[in-house]
């Protein structure tokens, strides 16, 4: 056995020690609540709590050590979030549990170093039936929120309408508007239908312009062919253009060879054309707005956490002519702030995607919060600095977890607007 194949199985072994210590736990406060139901009820709810146990460690073993190469990612994808869902909920009431054992054990100690302050009736200290039930509502919570965000909110696309205004914006570009759909990460679609119907709702907007900011699959190019010719409905007037984000170079599976690895990029780049897309690699395109030249650029991706720098601003730029209106795509926003703004301040908005918003959050009026805040300065909607611009695009579809919560995936519709925004 390879160095690879132990690291594997001793990871598999720990996954499994975790989760039998987790249901080990919660098994109690189960036990606890069922204890005055009929038998029947209680062999089906010991039968069904164990039976997930035995799930979840054969998830494990197959995770890691029956599917090495990652052959099966789309399964893989769903084990992932279904069975994060319960174990999460099962850590929340673990939780719960945890503080009142703790609490016990503590009256124990004080019991037994102060005995005459301590009253005591002789009697040990149970876990209550109120607690266990307390535990088991708390683990509810999030299994029935995350599973409604499997269900409902992987698909309940909104539309999002933004002004971007630019003091210099010529006449002839003064109403465009463009449409941006990012992060589509075919290998974790579920519903075709439903996803049909996102892809109707950005064409009923009419946008003069489409923009796609990258990761196309998850993980292979080949999680995309069935949606081929619902994604190809896509189109506009001015063209449909779009980028690569992290997921589509193939980085995050083993490939037998370099040539496999390079041939799964050319069958997603095979994609992009199928579709009708202009994928733009460190490239420009010109196109014709009335009278007015308009610079449409595109990066491969650049993380700033990852290996993955593969975007060149200076590439795309070369080739592009005279133009008072540069857009760039490109898939990761801390481009943005670390290289864009830095030295292309020609370049007058940016059109982003990669963060999800985390699929999950808070979006109330005005009040937006997400975990992905902490992680990004512009993680979601329309942000400035100067007279530089960049969206940042909440996602179409999702990855690791196959719903959202609070954070509606998102068809983007932007309009330029000459001049200043009103004062509110």
């Amino acid at each position: 056995m390879d160095g690879l194949a132990l690291f594997r199985l001793d990871t598999a072994l720990i996954a499994a020690l975790i989760i039998v210590a987790v249901d080990v736990y919660i098994f109690g406060a189960l036990r606890g609540v069922l204890q005055h139901t009929s038998r029947p009820v209680r062999i089906t709810g010991h039968t069904v709590h164990w039976t997930i146990m035995a799930a979840a460690i054969a998830a494990a073993a197959w995770y890691y050590v029956a599917d090495p190469l990652n052959f099966y990612s789309i399964t893989r994808e769903w084990l992932v979030g279904i069975f994060a869902t319960v174990y999460l909920s099962k850590i929340t009431a673990l939780g719960v549990l945890l503080l009142d054992d703790v609490r016990r054990f503590v009256l124990r100690i004080r019991k037994k170093l102060l005995p005459a302050r301590v009253a005591s009736s002789g009697v040990p200290m149970p876990r209550s039936e109120f607690l266990n039930k307390t535990a088991i509502i708390a683990a509810s919570v999030p299994l029935t929120a995350l599973t409604m965000g499997i269900i409902s909110g992987a698909h309940d696309y909104r539309i999002v309408r933004r002004n971007i205004y630019l003091p210099n914006l010529p006449k002839a570009f003064d109403g465009l508007r463009i449409g941006q759909i990012s992060d589509i990460h075919a290998g974790t679609l579920f519903h075709r239908t439903a996803v049909q119907g996102g892809v109707d709702l950005l064409m009923a907007e009419k946008p003069d312009l489409i923009f796609f900011t990258g990761d196309l699959v998850n993980y292979y190019s080949r999680e995309i062919q069935p949606y081929i010719s619902l994604f190809g409905r896509l189109r506009a007037p001015l063209g449909v253009f779009s980028i690569t984000g992290n997921h589509d170079y193939g980085d995050y599976v083993w490939w037998p060879s370099d040539e496999a690895k390079q041939e799964n990029f050319q069958l997603l780049q095979a994609a992009h054309r199928e579709m009708g897309y202009r994928l733009l690699l460190n490239e420009n395109q010109m196109i014709q707005v009335g009278t007015e030249p308009l610079a449409i650029l595109g990066t491969e991706n650049w993380s700033l956490r990852r290996r993955q720098k593969y975007g060149d601003v200076a590439k795309a730029l070369q080739g592009a002519g005279d133009t008072d209106l540069r857009l760039l795509l490109s898939h990761d926003p801390t481009y943005w702030d670390t290289v864009v703004r830095k030295q292309y301040p020609m370049i007058d908005i940016t059109f982003s995607g990669h963060t999800h918003g985390y699929q999950c959050g808070v979006e109330v009026g005005g009040f937006r919060w997400s975990p992905a805040q902490y992680h990004y300065r512009q993680w979601a909607d329309l942000y400035q600095e100067g007279q530089q611009h960049i969206y940042v695009n909440r996602g179409f579809g999702c990855i690791g977890y196959p719903g959202r919560l609070g954070m509606a995936p998102e068809l983007t519709v932007l309009t330029l607007r000459a001049g200043y925004p009103p004062q509110a």
